[in-house]
């Protein structure tokens, strides 16, 4: 299939653990390597073929808003979660409308991928099959997950089908929060606030949630020594701004 050219753009969180950053800032626009983290996930998104982006926001909304209005390489509608969070489902849910009844990549805005070849988004794409999928996630080994301190999220078959990581034990793979969703994996969703987990679990029940390896490592910025550690990265990597 051709790459999908919308995308949901999860930007809503409160970024409590990267205070005290984001006492004034909101997480999705501290800066890392010379841009914010919002921008990093967007110029991916728009490398790969995306034109058309949805970005919710709620906590520090209006300065995420100002930000995205120096935009001018897509098109982007701010879906306002500011009197009320619908977490990651209820809030795609909401606007799912905007899809238009087709694949559409879903990414947040706090982690950043280093790949040999720049191209993870593409790559994810091209392995989408809409006949067998309902969401497709790209993942990480949990070894190369830099800022990362779980013990990993799913376990792959040979056919890249998921399936949640057993209590107790270590999972190989983790999911790097980007992804590519059918507007099925929506249907009949429970009233909001929910988490997108509700629907992963249906997809994993029906044998339709899969996920390809990130051929490189995904940085997870969740405190501010994590994004100082992604900075060192990034410039290391000849990546910075």
């Amino acid at each position: 299939m051709s790459t999908p050219t919308r995308a949901m753009v999860l930007a809503a969180g409160l970024g409590t653990r990267m205070r005290p950053l984001t006492l004034k800032t909101p997480k999705p626009l501290l800066k890392v390597a010379g841009r914010t983290l919002l921008d990093h996930m967007l110029d991916r998104l728009v490398a790969a073929g995306v034109t058309f982006a949805v970005v919710n926001v709620h906590y520090l909304g209006d300065q995420v808003e100002a930000h995205l209005k120096t935009r001018k390489d897509l098109e982007i509608v701010i879906a306002d979660e500011r009197a009320r969070l619908l977490d990651t489902g209820g809030g795609t849910a909401a606007v799912l409308h905007h899809f238009r009844d087709e694949p559409f990549f879903s990414v947040n805005t706090d982690a950043l991928l280093v790949d040999s070849r720049g191209d993870a988004l593409q790559r994810l794409a091209r392995s989408w099959d809409d006949r067998r999928m309902d969401a497709l996630m790209l993942l990480a080994l949990t070894v190369r997950a830099q800022g990362y301190t779980g013990q990993g999220d799913f376990l792959m078959d040979s056919a890249g089908r998921l399936t949640r990581r057993p209590r107790a034990t270590v999972a190989p793979v983790v999911w790097t929060t980007v992804q590519i969703c059918s507007p099925r994996l929506f249907a009949d969703p429970p009233p909001p606030p929910f988490s997108t987990n509700v629907l992963w679990d249906r997809a994993i029940a029906a044998g339709r949630l899969f996920g390809p390896r990130l051929d490189g490592a995904w940085l997870e910025i969740n405190t501010p020594a994590g994004r100082d550690e992604a900075e060192a990265v990034l410039r290391h990597e000849g990546l910075a701004a």
